[in-house]
């Protein structure tokens, strides 16, 4: 499954019996042309799965100038988008204890992908869709809401205990890793560099 970060919108997905390299690259090439990802505007977050680690994958990175970067080994917390996104999946009340087949896989698969992207509203996207996210509706949603609440206070302020209501926000970054500044930065580089450090060169 590939997840856009910033919408969560599921821009591609694949259901097969085994993993394979070959899969891996085209399901992310099919993927990149759908979105009409030009060379140089993508960076991909993966595991350290054989298949995205293949020699081909990497070629195909190369002609579609795609920045790859690899989740630490055994850290699953370096991907806490796509973790929480299948822990979504697992939790569905339709998700089912086994599938019957591969193509019963794929249908499921198919009416899932489609709840979660036109559906399903996220809560780190001011309860927006991934597909409104995603598609450049969100502002003009929320503008909407804004109308709606202001309409209801107006009428009814009473029942605002807590003062005029203003719909969520919209995120305007999304980050694994946000950057930093100042003494904190550099403690945590430190603290990393360390983490990190060739265990035989320790010693030494």
């Amino acid at each position: 499954m590939l997840l856009d970060l910033f919408s969560r919108f599921v821009v591609g997905w694949l259901v097969a019996e085994r993993e394979s390299a070959a899969l891996a690259e085209q399901l992310i090439d099919k993927s990149a042309a759908r979105q009409g990802i030009t060379p140089g505007q993508l960076s991909l977050l993966s595991d350290r799965g054989g298949p995205m680690t293949a020699k081909s994958l990497a070629l195909l990175f190369a002609d579609l100038a795609v920045e790859p970067s690899l989740a630490r080994p055994r850290t699953p917390d370096d991907n806490p988008f796509s973790e929480a996104h299948f822990k979504t999946m697992k939790y569905h009340p339709t998700f089912p204890e086994c599938y019957g087949s591969l193509l019963d896989a794929r249908a499921r698969g198919r009416q899932f992908f489609d709840w979660y992207n036109y559906q399903h509203q996220h809560t780190s996207l001011g309860l927006m869709t991934p597909a409104a996210v995603h598609l450049g509706q969100a502002q003009a949603l929320l503008l909407q809401r804004q109308r709606v609440l202001h309409l209801a206070y107006a009428a009814h302020p009473e029942r605002f205990v807590k003062g005029f209501p203003e719909p969520p926000a919209l995120p305007d970054a999304v980050w694994i890793n946000p950057p930093q500044t100042g003494e904190k930065a550099r403690l945590d580089t430190q603290t990393i560099d360390t983490k990190f450090a060739d265990p035989v060169s320790k010693t030494h």
